[in-house]
Order: structure tokens, then C-alpha cells, then sequence
């Protein structure tokens, strides 16, 4: 399985080529660890954490730089299953993040606070996708 933990340079630097003002949305899937893999060094390297906990950290730490920037949880679930897509991705946390815009999202993934809880992040998560979206118009039913 292919590990996409953090955007690679083009990806982040497309993100940042878009509207930065309206409103948007990050759809998250994430896949956690089994166990964290934190650096060596952390604090928290020989808890025997596993990943679930060290996501718990990393939402604890980043709610209320979340919040902060004026954004919220709008959506969360429990995943199920894939009716249509690759069988074998299933997700243990998925939910929808709202901003005001993208200058809220990049103030809080520059937020030295956020910087130092990432390392939380990047120990929980086996495989993730972080989709951006912009709410549409609903003028019919699913197109």
C-alpha cells in the first residue's frame, strides 16, 4: 500500500494555485497503524501507543487551532464499506473539515502549535486522502 501521509510539493503547491477566499471543504480518509511510529526520539515513542491514540493527540492537540481559524467539523462516520473502488481501502476515521477559505487552512498548517502536533499525525496514519472541495448548488439530484 502506498503511504500518502503528508501532500507532496506539487500537490500543495496546486492547492495553494487555487481560489484562496471562498469557502472549502477537506474531505478526510484516514487508515491508522496498527501501532504509532513515532521518531525515536518522541516522548511517545515507547508507549506502545497505537495509532487510533495517537490520532486522539493529534485531534486533541489541533481542535482548537481547528477552531481557531474558523473552522469545524462539519460531517463525521463510521466506514462500512466500498461498494464501488479498490476493495481493499477501508478507512478508520473519515470525516468533512470546513474553512472560511484556504487562507484559514494554511494559517492553521502553519500554526507552530500545529507544527509541533503533526508529529501525532504522521505516527497514526498508515494511508490517507486528504480531498479538497467546494460546496455546489443542489439544482437536482445528482448531477
Amino acid at each position: 500500500m502506498t503511504r500518502y501521509i503528508d501532500p507532496d510539493r506539487a500537490q500543495f503547491d496546486a492547492f495553494k494555485d487555487l481560489d484562496r477566499d471562498s469557502e472549502l471543504n477537506m474531505l478526510n480518509l484516514v487508515r491508522f497503524n496498527d501501532l504509532a511510529n513515532y521518531p525515536g526520539d518522541h516522548e511517545l515513542a515507547r508507549d506502545g501507543l497505537t495509532g487510533a491514540q495517537a490520532y486522539g493527540h493529534y485531534g486533541q492537540e489541533t481542535g482548537p487551532i481547528l477552531a481557531k481559524v474558523g473552522g469545524s467539523i462539519l460531517w463525521r462516520a463510521s466506514f462500512e464499506l466500498t461498494l464501488i473502488g479498490p476493495s481493499d481501502e477501508a478507512w478508520d476515521a473519515m470525516f468533512i473539515a470546513q474553512y472560511p477559505n484556504a487562507h484559514a487552512f494554511l494559517a492553521m498548517v502553519s500554526d507552530p502549535d500545529y507544527q509541533r502536533a503533526v508529529v501525532h499525525r504522521q505516527a497514526a496514519v498508515k494511508t490517507s486522502r486528504l480531498i479538497r472541495s467546494q460546496g455546489a448548488d443542489i439544482t437536482g439530484y445528482f448531477a
